[in-house]
């Protein structure tokens, strides 16, 4: 009986530590959406990681400016906080970049300006994030409602 018993803690701790081995290499295995770049940042090969989107609004930028990536990055580089990484910087920039580029027109072409709309361009399933998207709508018409009930009370003063 002792014997099984300690044949079965050995298969309890070989199943335990080949369950460890499995978590890691799946945390050396989880796909990730970054995207791992080399570029020149005043004359230094460094690498970045940023999302696909953020390389392609990059490109664009620069396609527009008339100058590379590299030139971009590093003058992101020469202005940034000492404490922000270049990571960030970039992304800070681009979302600058592009907001400097924004106009009302733009906007309401984009179909910006309306929250439920924005709810719906998502295409959210039955999950909690609908459960939320469904709260949100019921308080945006309880607070339209609202408005139009206080407008009323303030012109009847």
């Amino acid at each position: 009986m002792g014997y099984a018993m300690q044949n079965t803690n050995q298969v309890k701790l070989r199943n335990h530590s080949e369950s460890e081995d499995n978590t890691q290499s799946q945390k050396h295995h989880t796909k990730t959406t970054l995207v791992s770049r080399n570029i020149t940042v005043n004359d230094k090969r460094t690498s970045v990681r940023l999302e696909p989107e953020m390389w392609n609004a990059l490109r664009d930028i620069a396609k527009r400016e008339g100058c590379s990536i590299h030139d971009i990055c590093s003058l992101i580089a020469l202005r940034k906080n000492e404490n922000t990484s270049l990571t960030a910087a970039i992304r800070v920039f681009l979302m600058l970049y592009f907001r400097a580029a924004s106009t009302e027109e733009g906007h309401i072409r984009a179909g910006h300006g309306n929250f439920s709309k924005m709810l719906n361009r998502a295409r959210l399933k039955d999950t909690p994030v609908q459960r939320f998207k469904n709260h949100v709508q019921a308080g945006v018409q309880n607070m339209n409602g609202y408005n139009r009930e206080a407008a009323q009370e303030q012109r009847t003063h």
